[in-house]
């Protein structure tokens, strides 16, 4: 299954643009497809008024978050 057909599911959300970022680029360097939601609107607003979601493909969810946790994202 590809990136354009799988079912994306949300891992995290983050307040912070930066760790959003670190926490993307950690999975992607992994050989995750990830990708932030909200990425732009968080910013306009107020901190945690729309927080960044962090997504992943549902089967690649447990992977992930037991990554992020590994580098304690």
């Amino acid at each position: 299954m590809d990136a354009t057909t799988s079912t994306l599911v949300v891992i995290e959300t983050y307040d912070n643009p930066m760790r959003a970022e670190i926490a993307k680029s950690i999975l992607e360097s992994a050989g995750i497809f990830c990708t932030l939601n909200d990425e732009y609107i968080s910013v306009i607003y107020s901190t945690g008024a729309f927080p960044m979601r962090l997504m992943v493909r549902s089967e690649d969810a447990e992977s992930a978050l037991q990554l992020l946790r590994t580098e304690n994202y």
